[in-house]
């Protein structure tokens, strides 16, 4: 034992494990699960739909956009659009009818089908 600590009991210590294993557990926010799209089809159409112009989206040629935020490191966001969990049905709702999830929004309803949202989802994906 060293001078001037408290002693602690052999459960204190099970305690004091168990307590910063779940504080920690609160400090990294979990990437969502990776959807099964065609990430290179999904950065053909970000750019084929001109995200690119209102979004910075590395790896899509000229997207450089400065309308909407930045694309890099979506893996790691925790909210689509600001409001809802990201993961992956409320981001392809969001890419498909985002008027549906924030009125009056600048971003666009894209006439992209399921498939289509789910590769362009995949692609943000591996983003991280």
């Amino acid at each position: 034992m060293l001078p001037g600590m408290p002693h602690l009991l052999p459960w204190h210590h099970t305690s004091i494990v168990a307590l910063l294993v779940l504080l920690g557990a609160g400090c990294r926010r979990q990437s969502p699960a990776i959807a099964d799209g065609d990430p290179k089809q999904g950065a053909i159409l970000l750019s084929a739909h001109g995200c690119g112009a209102c979004h910075t989206i590395p790896g899509v040629s000229a997207a450089t956009g400065t309308v909407g935020p930045p694309l890099d490191g979506y893996a790691r966001r925790a909210y689509v659009a600001g409001k809802l969990p990201n993961q992956l049905d409320n981001l392809m709702r969001w890419i498909r009818d985002p008027q549906s999830i924030e009125p009056g929004t600048a971003m666009p309803t894209l006439p992209v089908n399921e498939a289509e949202a789910r590769a362009m989802a995949t692609y943000l994906y591996s983003l991280r």
